[in-house]
């Protein structure tokens, strides 16, 4: 995937032309039918009763010639009996989810979204759809006001070649000086013209008020007027499109949606929100491959659809491309990763090693799915498989898609089309706004009762990490999984840029992690008794166990403080031979680690960051996960899942005051309780055994004593 010039994108489609294929015949049998009757009469010439022909070596000649005629012919029919139309493309349906205004601004969700609408993709086969979990009038306006830029926007990157199709990334990278196809006058007048109106837009979503735009209480905000972030119902607006022809000036369709919340329901964080998407643009659009973002993870490659498809189309059996998940990558990131949340060594070696096994995981975002994959559909070769689940073997009747899919009699067909494996089904010819009540019926709280969604269909429920537990749903179906490695990178997101933000963000990750370990989806269980293997298996547990991890390293590193106030010792003594063995293993692990870095192109200074972020998320986010699962397995807790803070300019985080951003602030969370307390206790520990050396409190550590190598192992270990 590294070069654009040595991808090959294809699809065999059968096409419909029994006419010609008839009309091909029909010659073929004349021809045939001429051959058989000239041979038969120059073999009857001069027989009794039979007549020979008037030049016998004329028709000699003539049938020499007919049968060439006749095998050019069938060679000609053999070519055309099997054509393939190269030129059609399957429908991408594209996700962006936000959940929190404050946290997550609006004018990040619409460089995504405008990112989006620009792919070198048939804008008639795309369609974005927006999940917005905070009801917040602000994303509304923000994506209503983008929609109209959107015409400007599209056609400007499309005229000249735009490689970045994020404006604010675009236009915060310098000036129109090489920017385009040709840096002539016409460009520079449409670049400086297209400037000013992002900036004109960027400050319309800056100075809106929510409180304004709700007080006129008319038009597109009626229904915002009253509605509560955790209490409201479906609101769902088409800002573009009509169908999937769109408005017929080349931009893609573009839909906002508020899902219903009801304190009565549970709303299952962002795999309730995804499942909602996916049932409205089934209803809506229907298409057959489906990308989801995060509402920061904007497209950096704008031919990445296209790129996504040579995977999805590309493979000679589908099993291998369950979806197509690209690496997560990050823009402006903050230099040497001080906060170790990059993960750049971890995707490059852990994540790539992976894709050799059953495929790469899916990430929770910048994935393309196959839709009937999300439905639960098992690869072809295992679809009768005793394994699968008794709905899925098979063609399912209409009861049992009302059973999995809910009673929808649109959302059963639009099922029922993509289930059937058809990659080209016709798009809804209606405009989208007449699809408005369907829409509202799906997604509204109570729709999936006594349904196989958040089950065996749609994104799987009950883990916060929703995307490790849907991929391996995935992969224990039998399907593989691709990995979408593009030059340029596929998409950019945002890291966060502050010590509390990380932690947040880690914290989240171990407990929905931890979840899937305590229960039935555990991937041990699921590769017994389903096709996940067992390599697999083991690679998902290498993830999963991340936050098992606390426990064990907070023990091993309150052995050093305890020694060294004890007076005792955990390791083997200088003068033993078996001293050597800690040592040999501390060095050969660490230089390995960093052997890492440096074949990742990463300096010393990012291992050094990254080994010591590491021994904070243990002590700190790892352990209040561990913990808060512990609580919930004994019905004594629920998890709460917390949205991390997105920033439009990587650089100085929240939390910095723009003074250092790389500067590790602390703040009141709890999350900073464990770590503090366990460096304060060896900076006191390691304080009084220096006290008691120097003063000789006690007797002195004898040469061959491991008090020291436990105190520096201690501070090491904590640095």
């Amino acid at each position: 995937m590294a070069s654009a010039t040595k991808l090959l994108l294809q699809e065999r489609v059968p096409l419909a032309r029994t006419a010609w294929k008839l009309a091909d015949l029909a010659v073929l049998s004349l021809l045939l039918a001429l051959l058989a009757r000239r041979a038969a009469t120059l073999l009857a010439a001069g027989g009794a009763g039979s007549a020979a022909p008037a030049c016998t070596w004329c028709w000699l000649a003539a049938l020499v010639c007919e049968a060439w005629f006749t095998v050019v012919w069938l060679l000609n029919v053999n070519g055309k009996w099997s054509p393939v139309r190269i030129d059609e493309l399957p429908a991408v349906d594209m996700f962006v989810t936000t959940a929190d205004p404050k946290l997550e601004p609006p004018a990040v969700t619409v460089d995504t979204v405008l990112s989006l609408l620009a792919l070198d993709y048939p804008a008639g086969k795309l369609a974005c759809y927006v999940s917005d979990d905070g009801c917040s009038p602000l994303t509304f306006f923000a994506l209503r006001e983008a929609a109209e830029f959107a015409k400007l926007w599209v056609p400007f990157c499309m005229k000249h070649r735009v490689s970045v199709r994020a404006p604010f990334v675009y236009f915060s990278s310098g000036g129109p000086a090489g920017r385009g196809s040709a840096a002539g006058d016409e460009f520079q007048r449409d670049w400086t013209a297209m400037k000013s109106e992002y900036e004109k837009l960027a400050s319309r979503i800056e100075n809106a008020d929510e409180e304004s735009l709700v007080r006129r209480g008319d038009g597109d905000f009626a229904e915002f007027v009253g509605a509560d972030r955790r209490d409201h119902p479906t609101i769902i607006k088409v800002l573009r499109g009509t169908g999937r022809e769109g408005d017929g000036d080349g931009v893609p369709s573009l839909v906002y949606i508020s899902r219903e919340k009801s304190p009565r329901h549970h709303h299952h964080f962002k795999a309730g929100a995804m499942n909602v998407l996916t049932r409205v643009s089934a209803v809506l659009t229907n298409a057959p491959v489906m990308l989801n973002v995060d509402c920061d993870m904007f497209a950096n490659n704008p031919q990445v659809a296209l790129h996504a498809m040579c995977l999805l189309l590309g493979f000679d059996d589908e099993v291998h491309s369950g979806f197509a998940q690209a690496p997560q990558k990050f823009h402006g990131a903050l230099k040497d990763d001080p906060f170790g949340n990059q993960m750049e060594v971890i995707y490059q070696k852990l994540g790539f090693g992976i894709a050799g096994l059953q495929g790469m995981f899916y990430g929770g975002t910048s994935c393309f799915h196959r839709r009937k994959v999300i439905y639960g559909v098992p690869p072809p070769e295992s679809a009768t498989d005793v394994q699968q689940p008794t709905r899925m073997r098979g063609s399912p009747s209409y009861k049992e898609l009302q059973k999995m899919f809910g009673g929808s009699k649109e959302l059963i067909e639009s099922a029922r089309s993509i289930m059937s494996g058809e990659m080209f089904a016709a798009a809804p010819a209606a405009d989208l706004s007449s699809r408005i009540d369907v829409a509202k019926e799906v997604s509204s709280c109570s729709y999936e009762a006594a349904t196989s969604w958040g089950q065996e269909v749609g994104w799987v429920y009950g883990s916060m990490t929703e995307d490790i537990l849907t991929g391996q749903r995935i992969h224990a179906a039998g399907w593989r999984s691709a990995l979408l490695n593009t030059d340029p990178p596929a998409f950019l997101g945002g890291a966060p840029t502050g010590g509390p933000a990380s932690l947040t963000q880690y914290k989240r990750w171990a407990t929905g992690l931890l979840e899937i370990i305590f229960s039935r989806n555990n991937p041990i269980l699921q590769c017994i008794s389903r096709r996940l293997e067992l390599r697999q298996c083991l690679a998902y547990l290498v993830i999963d166990v991340w936050p098992l991890r606390a426990p064990f390293e907070l023990c091993y590193a309150l052995l050093g403080p305890y020694c060294l106030l004890a007076n005792r010792s955990f390791l083997p003594k200088v003068s033993e031979p078996g001293f050597i063995i800690p040592v040999a293993l501390f060095l050969t692990y660490n230089l390995y680690n960093l052997a890492e870095y440096m074949e990742c192109r990463l300096s010393a200074r990012a291992w050094w960051n990254n080994h010591r972020m590491q021994r904070i998320v243990s002590s700190s986010a790892w352990l209040l996960a561990f913990l808060t699962v512990v609580l919930k397995t004994l019905g004594l807790s629920e998890t709460v899942f917390e949205v991390t803070r997105k920033e439009q300019g990587q650089g100085a985080a929240p939390d910095d005051d723009g003074a250092d951003p790389g500067r590790f602030t602390f703040d009141s969370s709890p999350v900073f309780v464990p770590p503090t307390a366990l460096t304060i206790l060896t900076a006191v520990a390691l304080a009084v055994g220096a006290w008691r050396a120097v003063a000789g409190a006690a007797p002195a550590p004898a040469p061959g004593s491991s008090r020291a190598a436990a105190g520096w192992c201690s501070a090491s270990g904590r640095s």
